[in-house]
């Protein structure tokens, strides 16, 4: 805890954002960090609370010691709040930046819609920690002649192997792209989260002893078996990459696109790597966005620094309440109404609407068409509507892993869900050596729990490997 009236004397204060119209000119991050002396306030806040929910498996996935390291920070000493979040989160400033916070959803002052603003205390941890060359390679001081290979540098693949090389292990990370990171460098643009954070962490973890292996793409270029054969274990941390498919006539339609492509393209031209297809340039066009999460929001801004004329985003769900029930809800995730960053930089919502197709001339888009939902989310007839389009983005999940290449090379189980079978606490899949973790194995779903797995399946491969481990769960 903080200070012990701390929450009843100090505000809750949030990092404020760039004016819309100056951060749509460029795809820097646009928070503006808090004054240190604020980050100490908004850590007393955090109170004697007896039951912290905020770092129970409800608010926390990776168990960040919450109330612990705000005391620190409130305390001053910083360089033990920098320390004591690194035993459960390898990546602090990632999570800091991106996650979104069931934390503070869980947190018990938010009954009071006041919670500690926890990820902002988190990233500032993590940013003082860099700033002051606390955070440096932690190399294992005793090898233990074991070689692990990590197929896929995103999250998961990155804590599983920075874990494992600390335990002494020869860690090699196999990546199909130019760069590591996962969907963390191609997926998540760089208004969220500038990729020097990732190159910083790839830097410290080569310090440790992990190498890296770009251009390999598993299954592909190099067999399955190659790698169990080469190492005494291997853990697939490929993420869950295959798009929910939502069938609408007239998809095929020239400038209909799933959202990952296009946000994968604009990473890379960012990250001035080069062009592998013909570009897809919002700039002078009207945007539909059709799904109402987290890819479709950063699709949304993505396509106003592109220079759209308009954005429109289409969600089936119904307008959610401005405010939850409380005492129905209460420390879980509600569903209520929440506008990201993007969404406020001018994104028309339509909510209850039901795309019910794609509208074209001569081979492309020029339209969607759409209809409003009843409770069951069916269309209800004789409210049919078409938007103008340009450019159509699909942005309503992913189903599974991809099947082709690795997976159907090593001839894993697969769930009923689509996703490789394995237990939450092995992390092995059917094939021995070969283990699992991230969204390959969980589906979907936020960077904190790939962290989180990634970890877990680390300590699983040190226990197999080893007979013992220190790693943590």
């Amino acid at each position: 805890m903080g200070k012990v009236t701390g929450f009843l004397e100090i505000d809750r204060r949030e990092q404020k954002y760039q004016p819309a119209s100056d951060r749509i000119r460029h795809f820097r991050e646009f928070t503006l960090p808090l004054p240190e002396a604020e980050v100490v306030n908004q850590a007393a806040r955090c109170m004697d609370c007896g039951i912290p929910f905020c770092h129970g498996p409800n608010g926390c996935p990776v168990h960040n010691q919450i109330p612990d390291w705000n005391d620190l920070v409130y305390r001053g000493e910083w360089e033990e709040a920098v320390r004591n979040l690194h035993t459960t989160n390898n990546f602090p400033e990632f999570t800091g930046r991106i996650c979104p916070a069931p934390c503070e959803e869980a947190c018990t002052l938010n009954i009071e819609d006041m919670p500690v603003t926890i990820k902002t205390v988190e990233q500032s941890i993590a940013d003082i920690g860099w700033k002051k060359g606390w955070i440096r390679p932690e190399p294992a001081q005793v090898k233990t002649g074991k070689k692990v290979a990590v197929v896929g540098s995103g999250p998961a693949g990155m804590a599983a192997a920075q874990q494992l090389a600390r335990a002494g292990h020869d860690v090699h990370v196999y990546e199909r792209e130019p760069k590591a990171g996962g969907l963390l460098r191609y997926g998540i643009p760089d208004f969220k989260m500038e990729k020097h954070h990732i190159d910083r962490r790839v830097a410290q973890m080569e310090g440790e002893g992990v190498t890296f292996h770009y251009g390999v793409n598993v299954g592909v270029t190099t067999s399955v078996q190659e790698l169990l054969d080469g190492h005494d274990a291997v853990l697939m941390a490929g993420g869950s990459e295959a798009p929910r498919d939502p069938a609408l006539p007239g998809q095929e339609l020239e400038g209909v696109h799933y959202a990952m492509p296009y946000l994968v393209q604009s990473n890379r031209r960012e990250g001035d790597e080069p062009e592998r297809e013909v570009p897809i340039i919002a700039a002078g066009k009207h945007v539909v966005v059709v799904g109402g999460g987290d890819t479709a929001s950063d699709c949304v801004g993505t396509a106003f620094r592109q220079g759209a004329l308009s954005v429109t985003q289409l969600d089936i769900r119904p307008v959610p309440p401005i405010k939850e029930d409380k005492m129905a809800v209460w420390p879980y995730w509600p569903t209520k109404f929440r506008t990201s960053s993007s969404q406020a930089e001018g994104a028309e919502r339509e909510f209850a609407c039901a795309t019910l197709g794609v509208e074209g001339r001569n081979g492309r888009v020029t339209g969607v068409k759409c209809a409003r939902v009843d409770s069951r989310r069916q269309p209800i007839p004789g409210t049919e509507f078409v938007l103008r389009a340009d450019l159509v983005f699909l942005a309503i999940g992913f189903a599974h892993p991809l099947y082709a290449g690795m997976l159907d090379q090593a001839g894993v189980a697969i769930d009923k869900r689509g996703n490789v079978k394995a237990d939450d606490e092995g992390y092995l899949t059917s094939v021995p050596k070969l283990y699992v973790a991230g969204d390959m194995r969980r589906g979907q779903s936020l960077v904190v729990w790939a962290i989180r797995e990634g970890r877990q399946a680390a300590r699983a491969i040190d226990l197999d490997l080893m007979g013992a481990t220190t790693l943590p769960r």
